[in-house]
């Protein structure tokens, strides 16, 4: 990223009728590059590989720059938007200059040893050997193998070229017995489940982690797909479950529930009267949830229903067509209103908008028995609305598909995806799609 910016940057101090216009150029070029995962580390390094991305986000900023720029000078246009495009056409010269350098220097002090990380190799079958024999032969990715993880086997396999040192099992001891801080995943015998609670508990931010696909016959697209010599090879990123993105997302959250509050304050004050005539005295229901890291917090809702007592309340799995639901408790669900008091908790920082629905102890306790990922779940702040409720399951739906859903959210979770639940959540309480 570094060699870009200084690439386009080069010609903007010479350019002062286009100062503004090549600093938005720079500016969008780095922003389409980051997109398209040029700045993520690879293994193979290969300039011509890149050059067709390369070359059509550069066209996409030129455009969008020179578009921008004809729009803003009605006159003499033709003359201007000559001048900028010539400008722009020694920044480019300048950034592909600065691209084969630096790819040429990268390459350089891998081979020379300056620069690589050790790596693990979990895996012996033949694959695992093509990898071994790839990275031993050609030092320009950068990888310094320690020896192989696997069942129990010979220590030195002469198949593989590597020494053994240890069961996958004892993934974490390797990686910091030996200062290793690449992980590369070619076909361990071990069950795969076993396999990815391993993997799970070994790795952190420090280790880089490639997995060999299975079918490698059959090529897949994908953004972070990188190759050992002819071996494909896909990088797996464990999710983010804090930094500046997560604290991006609890601002959100104080900014939007407190809009909803203000917003919303007549409607929360007409539920609360219509819970009132109809149930009397009592229009806040309070319950202990289970939230982020197992921590229990009080859940608010409007009042739905009468529990018979406290024990029934917490160990009593509600269902759609409960005869202590009255008129007013069925409306305020089956649009979602009951939830609305839901803004304080997430004020108060014990809940998100968007993110698994909290349960009660003692649910989490059977559920978690009963479906071994239920637990993972609670890796990330309970929200008042979640993936796998926009997707139907509410309800009497089964817990291992919602504990799915919830973990596929955790695992693929972006601002992006937090919108568009936002918006089906907002679909549904507006069409009464809810319980």
């Amino acid at each position: 990223m570094i060699a870009d910016i200084l690439s386009l940057s080069i010609l903007i101090p010479f350019s002062p009728t286009h100062l503004r216009a090549l600093v938005v150029f720079a500016i969008a070029t780095v922003g389409l590059f980051t997109a398209a995962g040029l700045y993520g580390p690879r293994l193979h390094l290969s300039f011509l590989d890149d050059l067709p991305t390369l070359a059509s986000r550069v066209l996409i900023a030129v455009a969008l720059v020179a578009g921008v720029t004809a729009l803003r000078h009605t006159e003499n246009t033709v003359n201007t938007v000559e001048s900028l495009l010539r400008s722009a056409a020694l920044a480019i010269l300048l950034l592909v200059g600065g691209r084969m350098v630096t790819y040429l220097c990268i390459r350089l002090a891998r081979k020379n040893g300056r620069v690589g990380h050790r790596a693990v190799l979990v895996g012996s079958g033949p694959i695992a050997a093509d990898l071994a024999q790839a990275l031993s032969r050609d030092p320009v990715y950068g990888l310094r193998p320690v020896g192989y993880l696997d069942e129990p086997g010979d220590e030195n396999d002469p198949g593989i070229g590597l020494r053994r040192i240890g069961d996958v099992t004892e993934l974490a001891r390797v990686l910091d017995l030996h200062r290793a801080t690449v992980i590369v995943v070619a076909d361990p015998n071990v069950p795969e489940d076993l396999f990815a609670d391993v993997l799970e508990a070994s790795i952190g931010r420090t280790h880089h982690v490639f997995v060999v696909p299975r079918m490698r016959r059959f090529p897949v697209r994908h953004r972070l797909r990188d190759h050992i010599g002819a071996i494909p090879v896909v990088r797996v990123r464990p999710p983010e479950l804090d930094g500046w993105r997560w604290r991006l997302k609890r601002t959100f959250d104080v900014f939007l529930s407190t809009i909803a509050v203000i917003m919303l304050s007549p409607v929360l004050l007409a539920c609360a009267a219509a819970v009132r005539l109809e149930g009397g005295p009592g229009v806040l229901f309070r319950q202990v949830r289970v939230g982020r890291y197992g921590v229990h917090f009080e859940v608010l809702k409007f009042r739905s229903m009468r529990p018979r007592d406290e024990a029934d309340s917490q160990t009593t799995w509600s269902i759609a067509q409960d005869d202590r639901v009255g008129p007013v408790g069925r409306f305020l669900r089956r649009t979602s209103l009951d939830e609305l008091p839901q803004l304080w908790n997430i004020l108060r920082g014990d809940m998100t908008i968007v993110g698994p629905r909290p349960e009660r102890p003692h649910f989490v306790a059977e559920f978690s028995a009963a479906h071994p990922h239920y637990a993972r779940r609670h890796r990330v702040p309970v929200g008042l609305t979640g993936l796998a409720q926009v997707s139907g399951l509410r309800g009497d739906t089964p817990i291992s598909d919602r504990a799915r859903f919830d973990n596929f959210y955790i695992e693929n979770w972006s601002l992006w995806l937090d919108m568009k639940i936002i918006v089906r959540t907002l679909t549904e309480v507006l069409t009464a799609g809810g319980r």
